[in-house]
């Protein structure tokens, strides 16, 4: 297994906290959790949410725990490659990772980062046509159309089969909405090429911005007004999805729904923050494959 290490300059976290008790933390039916990984994220701190997909296991939800809170997965269907480091998770049709809930980060979020690696062979698709795929998505009951409060989707973009459109979907707890997108011809080339990319998404409630990095470099930042803080509704959330959309799948005689569509490619060390994360702590992750 191997050795994770979280360094935040900004917050001067040092302390390092190896995961402990986990029997009282998880179901009677989960396996043990044998040894941890050291994370210099004390409890408390800003990593609210970590998988790695490290752990080589015949149970597939121990390959899909997450290192924060000792906390399985009510499912996991994705089947385990290999990643940028160590091993990873790969999605398909109708496979999704599912908790109920992305522990306490709604709750203490005002900033968020939002951190991955993916891995997509070509064209992402909805059915057996170009279409969107989501990385992740939080449903929620708060009666908004789309059946969350956040999704991340890549969609199709007919230039390019390496490019994609990239959609950051936002919904408050007051039901303000806002779509931050690269697509058309802003579309990001090159991140369906079947190699390894690291995405970091970052909101600052200070100055209402939102930034996109993909390997390290800043890719522009857009501003959700003078929003401020990301004011989720944690009380209507009713899960965590990894490669699912927050609806359900259409009846077979009806087209595809692109709102449940799921991913069907590579993920690693999907990470949130409850803070906005600087370039440089952006591009430790990056570099040290994290």
């Amino acid at each position: 297994m191997k050795k994770i290490k979280f360094n935040l300059g900004k917050t001067g976290l040092a302390l390092i906290a190896v995961l402990s008790m986990a029997g009282c933390q998880q179901n009677m039916d989960h396996p043990a959790m044998g040894e941890y990984p050291e994370d210099e994220n004390p409890a408390g701190g800003p990593l609210k949410f970590f998988v790695t997909f490290d752990r080589e296991s015949e149970n597939p939800l121990m390959r899909a725990v997450d290192e924060t809170r000792a906390k399985f997965p009510t499912e996991n269907n994705f089947t385990q490659i290999d990643g940028v480091s160590g091993k990873a998770a790969q999605g398909d049709t109708d496979k999704m990772i599912s908790y109920p809930k992305p522990n306490d980060w709604a709750t203490t979020a005002e900033s968020f980062t939002v951190a991955f690696w993916e891995k997509h062979n070509g064209q992402t698709k909805n059915g057996a046509n170009p279409g969107a795929e989501h990385i992740f998505s939080i449903p929620s009951s708060n009666q908004h159309w789309s059946g969350g409060t956040m999704m991340l989707l890549f969609d199709q973009y007919g230039a390019s089969a390496s490019a994609a459109a990239i959609k950051f979907v936002m919904i408050d707890k007051n039901m303000a909405d806002t779509w931050m997108t690269w697509e058309n011809e802003n579309s990001i080339e090159g991140v369906l090429d079947n190699q390894w990319h690291h995405f970091a998404f970052v909101y600052d409630a200070t100055t209402s911005g939102f930034t996109m990095y993909i390997d390290g470099v800043n890719r522009g930042t857009k501003t959700w007004g003078t929003h401020g803080p990301i004011n989720l509704d944690d009380s209507k959330i009713t899960g965590f999805r990894i490669g699912n959309g927050p609806q359900k799948q259409n009846p077979p005689d009806q087209d595809p729904n692109w709102l449940y569509s799921n991913w069907k490619g590579g993920l690693d060390q999907f990470r949130l923050y409850n803070i906005p994360l600087s370039q440089t702590e952006v591009q430790d992750l990056f570099a040290g494959k994290k």
